[in-house]
């Protein structure tokens, strides 16, 4: 049944990549690499649990956390074109 899962997961990766690469809009992109690395998060947990080894759950956790910050940024990225500024409309007030 894991195998099974795992097997599941691989594809979905494979046709996100597809999605990813050739995804009309830059948000489209962005969306199938969000989930790209939402599945890459359930593998680690999957393979986890098979193994029997516990600390692939804290490195899951870890790298879905990334994964939200990082795409987090882009999206800031996107909207404003800036990072770490504010715009000067708000240093105004």
């Amino acid at each position: 049944m894991f195998a099974a899962a795992i097997l599941a997961l691989l594809i979905t990766v494979s046709l996100l990549l597809a999605r990813a690469v050739l995804g009309p809009t830059v948000f489209d992109r962005l969306l199938a690499t969000n989930t790209i690395g939402t599945c890459t998060v359930l593998l680690l947990a999957v393979i986890g649990f098979l193994t029997g080894r516990p600390e692939f759950l804290d490195l899951a956790l870890v790298y879905g956390l990334l994964n939200l910050v990082g795409t987090v940024a882009v999206l800031k990225f996107f909207h404003d074109s800036k990072l770490g500024e504010r715009h000067r409309k708000e240093e105004a007030t």
